[in-house]
């Protein structure tokens, strides 16, 4: 009697995706360790600034130290990301993070940290974020391929976000608990921990870079993919004043209307959890929906980010609030999925992180100006009429953006127009902006 023969054991189905590759698992994790640390470390330091017998300005005196250098040296972390390896600067920033907050943790323990030194601190950790944010950026959308990047970046997102909800929940529990001295060490020993996941990337898939002629030279290089590209620079110029009034209106005038219109801080907290729920619904979304027209659709998605400051305006009951709020981040994160897959289709991935760079400085440059004159414009124009001129000016540069055709015109690539881009075509245009809007 022959033996039967046994029957081919079925392969196991993956446990992820296909796009989800080991480096876009690495970064992921380490996302989402580093933000469940650093929301709730920006709660603490603003509490170890007034446990240490400072005030409101003192308060913002750190907040802007950690604003100025990350301004400063974007463009030049986004030039070192694209020249040496972004896994390598990536580490490094991590490591600056993990020790200037390791000494923040330790003063604050110790008792009577000074306000230099928790300004000097906190300036090494908004140096390291410069760094670190264009090629983390760059290193992202290198990461995955194809069609379901968008999916890609917006499981991304929505990881990120859920983890910054939950990171400032847990935060302010144990400052309330602990103090914020061990908060602020959590976030050291997560910034250690995500460098150490970050170590571990392979960047054996891009391309080494040929020797340059220098910063300036990259940086040069930089600014021409830019300044080409006019549907990059205008959405970069419109979200210039969109972060900045946005800003203003959440950072400043918010607390303000809650304390003395809505009934306290405990309202205006949970208008911000609505937002933070609201990026991840808008996430999830955005791993389904795949508009082609990807930048048309993004940019109206940036008109409900006037809501919150028309609601603040009003002021509507704590309700309306938290609903212009949910809104509001539902159509930041549509927008900002799809302006991650723009990047990530349009840009040569040797260049990413430069432009990146010039994407970050751009959008928020403007944000510690309006966050200084947000007072005086209340005391000039009043608290209302400044809101509802937040509320316009969204509106206004919004609309001024879809007058700029590539923005309405710039579809997402599919299968069927990466042949069709494929066909040799005698036309000189066949590599400028108008042969990549499919």
């Amino acid at each position: 009697m022959s033996t039967p023969v046994p029957a081919p054991r079925r392969r196991p189905s993956p446990r992820r995706p296909e796009w989800a590759g080991r480096n876009y698992v690495l970064l992921t994790a380490a996302a989402i360790v580093t933000n469940l640390g650093t929301h709730g470390a920006l709660i603490a330091a603003a509490f170890a600034v007034l446990e240490a017998g400072g005030d409101g300005g003192d308060v913002g005196l750190v907040a802007a130290a950690r604003t100025l250098p990350l301004v400063l040296f974007l463009l030049i972390g986004g030039a070192v990301a694209d020249r040496l390896p972004r896994h390598r600067v990536m580490v490094a920033a991590n490591a600056l993070n993990c020790v200037s907050q390791a000494v923040f943790a330790v003063l604050v323990l110790a008792g009577d940290p000074q306000l230099w030194q928790m300004m000097l601190l906190t300036a090494l950790c908004g140096t390291g974020q410069a760094f670190f944010s264009p090629a983390a950026e760059g290193m992202l959308m290198s990461s995955v391929s194809g069609e379901q990047a968008s999916r890609a970046f917006a499981l991304f997102r929505m990881a990120m976000n859920g983890a910054g909800i939950g990171g400032a929940a847990l935060g302010g529990a144990m400052i309330a608990a602990f103090g914020p001295g061990w908060v602020l060490a959590i976030d050291a020993a997560a910034f250690a921990v995500a460098g150490g996941l970050r170590a571990f990337l392979d960047v054996g898939h891009i391309r080494e870079r040929e020797p340059g002629g220098g910063l300036l030279a990259d940086l040069r290089e930089g600014w021409q993919e830019f300044s080409g590209r006019p549907w990059l620079w205008a959405i970069v110029a419109q979200f210039s004043v969109v972060v900045a009034v946005v800003g203003a209106a959440e950072s400043v005038y918010g607390p303000l209307v809650a304390q003395e219109e809505l009934g306290g801080a405990r309202p205006w907290g949970l208008a911000l959890a609505a937002f933070g729920v609201g990026t991840v619904g808008g996430a999830l979304l955005a791993m389904r929906w795949k508009p082609r027209r990807l930048l048309l659709v993004g940019t109206v998605c940036v008109f409900p980010l006037a809501l919150p400051s028309a609601a603040l305006a009003v002021p509507l009951p704590v309700g309306g609030l938290i609903a212009a709020m949910f809104v509001c981040g539902v159509s930041l994160e549509i927008f900002g999925v799809a302006w991650m897959t723009a990047l990530h289709q349009e840009i040569p991935e040797e260049k990413l992180s430069r432009v990146s760079a010039y994407d970050w400085f751009g959008s928020t440059a403007m944000l510690p100006l309006s966050t200084a004159l947000a007072g005086p414009a209340e005391s000039v124009f009043g608290r209302s009429q400044a809101l509802w001129g937040c509320a316009a000016l969204v509106v206004l540069v919004t609309a001024l953006v879809l007058l700029v055709p590539d923005v309405r015109q710039l579809r997402r690539r599919t299968k069927e127009v990466t042949a069709q881009a494929a066909v040799p075509v005698a036309s000189s245009d066949a590599e400028g902006p108008a042969g990549r809007l499919g």
